[in-house]
């Protein structure tokens, strides 16, 4: 049943900035669902009894993903939306199925078509609407066999990268004097860069609404399964698209980085010794970093912007 709560203006004007993390009442900070228990007069929690639980996990998730320089622009203005959600089981079950769907039909086939799996994200974008945990017998094959190719186009692309470092690490054993120092350098900047792109692309996904959505949504349908005592709502097929989702994103960072990180091997390669090891390693760092960030940024807004509409059908959504 809803929980009936009263927003204080007073304390709601107060509120110029949103945190990631759970806070005391001391820290002078607070994430967004400490906000709405300081705002309606609950003890302080980031488990408001007056919000859904669905929507409160979703927004602790995304709360904590987001970028510090984002995270109020995006979430401030729903807070005071957050009052009052909570409802009957029966809709916190809908509200579980309406972020299970968009983690299959939306989020999932962004991140595929970012990697250029065109044929697997048509293919989930394709699915019918997830309404009912009836269905996932029918679409669990379909979301598995996308898990599987990007698995296997990620595979290959570390596959790749290993050969080539191992061939240009042997180059520059046999050659002589300037082409060893040429061939080492080349050899320094992909090994770092092909570390780099893997520690950019998780970083940069996880500083992205990739990992706050990925994530948010993840923790929305678990949390309303718990609630809602659907034990099915584990079942593999939403492991399966998480997989295919986290898969597909090193791949299109990977990806976007290699050509970079090419780059900025070939402008450290003419120094010699260690300042060639050194200038290397620093060019691929910084151009895969950037590269992955840049490759993935307008992947992320989309999905920001995706992911607010979701939160906003979440919240209109009433009891039957």
């Amino acid at each position: 049943m809803p929980i009936a709560a009263t927003i204080i203006p007073e304390r709601l004007a107060e509120i110029a900035k949103l945190d990631g993390g759970d806070h005391s009442p001391n820290d002078g900070a607070m994430c967004a669902m400490e906000a709405v228990a300081y705002i309606t007069g609950e003890p302080w929690s980031d488990h408001p009894q007056c919000v859904c639980p669905v929507i409160a996990a979703f927004a602790r998730s995304w709360n904590d993903g987001l970028p510090d320089d984002e995270r109020t622009a995006i979430l401030l203005p729903l807070v005071p939306r957050f009052v009052g959600t909570r409802g009957d089981s029966a809709l916190e079950v809908r509200r579980a199925l309406m972020a299970a769907d968009w983690l299959v039909r939306v989020h999932t086939p962004a991140w595929l078509r970012l990697a250029k799996l065109d044929k697997q994200a048509d293919a989930l974008a394709g699915l019918p609407e997830i309404t009912t945990m009836a269905q996932v017998p029918s679409i669990r094959p379909a979301i598995e066999a996308v898990r599987d190719d990007a698995a296997a186009a990620r595979d290959a692309a570390w596959d790749a990268a290993r050969a080539a470092a191992k061939d240009a690490a042997w180059d520059a054993a046999k050659d002589a004097a300037w082409d060893a120092a040429w061939d080492a350098a080349r050899d320094a900047a992909w090994a770092a860069a092909k570390a780099a792109a893997k520690d950019a692309a998780w970083a940069a996904a996880r500083d992205a609404a990739w990992d706050a959505a990925r994530d948010a949504a993840r923790a929305a349908a678990w949390a309303a399964a718990r609630a809602a005592a659907w034990a099915a709502a584990r079942d593999a097929a939403w492991d399966a698209a998480r997989d295919a989702a986290w898969a597909a994103a090193g791949e299109a960072a990977w990806a976007a980085a290699r050509e970079a990180a090419r780059d900025a091997a070939g402008e450290a390669a003419g120094a010699a010794g260690a300042a060639a090891w050194a200038a290397a390693r620093d060019a691929a760092w910084h151009a895969a970093w950037h590269a992955a960030r840049d490759a993935l940024k307008p992947t992320r807004i989309e999905l920001q912007a995706s992911a607010t509409a979701l939160l906003i059908r979440m919240i209109e959504a009433k009891e039957a």
